[in-house]
């Protein structure tokens, strides 16, 4: 049984993913003829009032996915020069909430966000130029670039596209849900083996990241 805080992934009429909702949200566009078509698992199903004609009881399937109509700017999302917000819960999870430095993996209060060319130097904070560090690493390095430090990055800094960022914003993404936006992400895209991993260690009984 799927909590009622499981995640809707929304999308435009072309299927550019937008936006995570709650089944709330969801239901409401179906209200308003906002949903041009549904794919993708049912979540839940909700019942409303008695008709009074069929004496039968309102239901309504919501699915994972939701396309809608309208327009949601989501050409500017596909632009080469789109860049999603940053912040930190983004970051950690883009790397996996893995220390770029020394390669070990903590929870989010452990880890902090190091530019790898220092502020101080002229770095910006930008996603090409920030990795997740553990506390222990990044006041190590301090305000030294990794060469100067004698520390090597493992693995290249990257700026999510849309699609990417959607997956990271996600909570408890559910296997179609991945799958969906997995076909949005570039080819080169280093999330590509990090899920493929994921998906293999997951037991069977778990469909979702």
């Amino acid at each position: 049984m799927l909590s009622l805080t499981q995640q809707v992934l929304r999308t435009d009429l072309a299927g550019m993913p937008m936006e995570w909702i709650d089944y709330r949200v969801a239901a409401r566009l179906y209200f308003l003829g906002q949903v041009a078509y549904a794919c993708g698992d049912a979540l839940f199903e909700l019942r409303g009032g008695i008709n009074s004609s069929t004496h039968r009881q309102s239901r309504l399937a919501i699915h994972s996915i939701i396309a809608t109509y309208g327009t949601h700017h989501a050409l500017n999302k596909l632009q080469d020069d789109y860049a999603p917000p940053l912040s930190n819960r983004t970051l950690f999870h883009r790397d996996d909430h893995m220390c770029m430095y020394c390669g070990s993996r903590f929870s989010g209060r452990h880890l902090s966000r190091d530019h790898v060319r220092p502020t101080s130097r002229g770095g910006k904070d930008v996603w090409n130029n920030v990795v997740t560090a553990c506390v222990r690493c990044n006041n190590f390095k301090a305000g030294r670039t990794p060469e100067a430090a004698g520390m090597e990055l493992l693995a290249v800094p990257f700026t999510p596209t849309h699609a990417e960022y959607i997956f990271l914003m996600g909570r408890h993404v559910l296997a179609d849900q991945m799958a969906f936006l997995r076909a949005h992400f570039p080819r080169s895209s280093p999330l590509h083996r990090r899920i493929a991993r994921a998906v293999d260690e997951t037991p069977m009984n778990d469909t979702a990241a």
